[in-house]
């Protein structure tokens, strides 16, 4: 039996916000033993000239200070994404802010991006110099900041040199007019920003710079992103991050609690978005396909729809780390029912 079959029922005895700042300290402290590893050639990809062992990647928001990354990367992910990261440390929103939805295998946050700081994060990320694994890292803005774009390039100053790829978070519904920033006008004059601190903080081996999406668009918002992104040098996109909308199959009581939405009722959705985005973009951008991965099912899904990579955070509220070994043997296995050598081969296969 693994190790969280026997202390999963433990912890979610516990609010969700306590019992996730058990298990971040139980990794820190090195007692929490690997998933174990699956490898395979088909598996195996290279997204903006990083060797991926595998496309599974855990996604923001589960380490948001940089504290456990090469611990989870030894769960067996193909990569990690750490914050989102503020310049300044910020406390977030008031408790309780965390809150399961045990009948739909759903998670809601008004977290508020919670976060020890861009110093706290450089400091704990510099710690890891010279160590293997890709990690990426999220940026997000401080609530009162009014020039959004002087944050996120203050977080590119002090954290590029570390991240194997680079994220603008604008999509969390938890930040006071964040989402606002999607538009095309102040999404394109935002990017011109970011892209050129980009640019002038790592001169060689420049970091991809990533962009995270929500799931709450019109036709017209993802024809906007899509024009930006071709015009601003974004590298990728993420997509997508949780939804304000309440799906009428929800039926657990914690349904009411204002915030985002993530894991599987998010699924469909944010299949949909990646889809769309592929399309809008010509397939000509790598996508990180997040929202409702909980099984090799949803996370193919992903794949084929037009993701080259896919993250997921929610599903192991549940399911544990194990959940990644399982979802990587069932893709191996969908990929060669298939016919597929490689998991880039399925990549977009739905608009084929």
């Amino acid at each position: 039996m693994g190790l969280y079959k026997l202390i999963g029922p433990a912890l979610r005895c516990l609010d969700a916000e306590t019992a996730h700042g058990l298990t971040i300290t139980a990794l820190k402290s090195g007692v929490v033993p690997s998933a174990g590893r699956v490898t395979h050639a088909s598996l195996e990809s290279n997204v903006w000239g990083l060797p991926f062992a595998n496309p599974l990647g855990l996604a923001a928001g589960f380490d948001k200070n940089a504290e456990v990354p090469d611990a989870m990367l030894a769960q067996g992910f193909g990569f990690v994404e750490v914050g989102s990261i503020t310049p300044r440390p910020q406390a977030g929103n008031p408790k309780p802010r965390l809150f399961r939805l045990k009948e739909d295998a759903g998670v809601i946050n008004r977290m508020g991006f919670n976060n020890h700081g861009a110093d706290i994060a450089a400091r704990n990320l510099n710690k890891r110099a010279g160590r293997t694994g890709i990690v990426g890292v999220n940026l997000g803005k401080n609530k009162e900041t009014v020039e959004a774009a002087d944050d996120y390039a203050k977080g590119i100053a002090q954290l590029a040199r570390h991240a194997s790829y680079m994220v603008v978070n604008v999509s969390s519904p938890n930040t006071p007019g964040l989402r606002a920033l999607q538009g095309r006008e102040p999404l394109e004059q935002l990017l011109t920003v970011v892209r050129g601190a980009l640019d002038e903080a790592v001169q060689s081996d420049t970091p991809p710079l990533l962009l995270k999406i929500a799931p709450d668009l019109t036709d017209e918002d993802k024809a906007d992103i899509a024009a930006v992104v071709k015009s601003t040098r974004v590298d990728g996109l993420i997509a997508t991050n949780t939804t304000i909308t309440r799906p009428d199959t929800l039926v657990a009581a914690n349904r009411v609690e204002a915030g985002g939405l993530s894991g599987k009722p998010l699924a469909e959705l944010s299949t949909q978005i990646v889809s769309d985005m592929y399309r809008l973009l010509d397939g000509t951008v790598p996508i990180i396909g997040v929202g409702g991965i909980h099984n090799a099912d949803s996370a193919y899904a992903k794949i084929r729809a037009g993701a080259s990579l896919i993250q997921l955070y929610s599903a192991m509220v549940y399911q544990g780390p194990e959940l990644v070994p399982v979802i990587l043997r069932g893709l191996i296995e969908r990929l060669r029912a298939d016919g597929f050598s490689s998991v880039s081969d399925a990549v977009g296969a739905d608009h084929r």
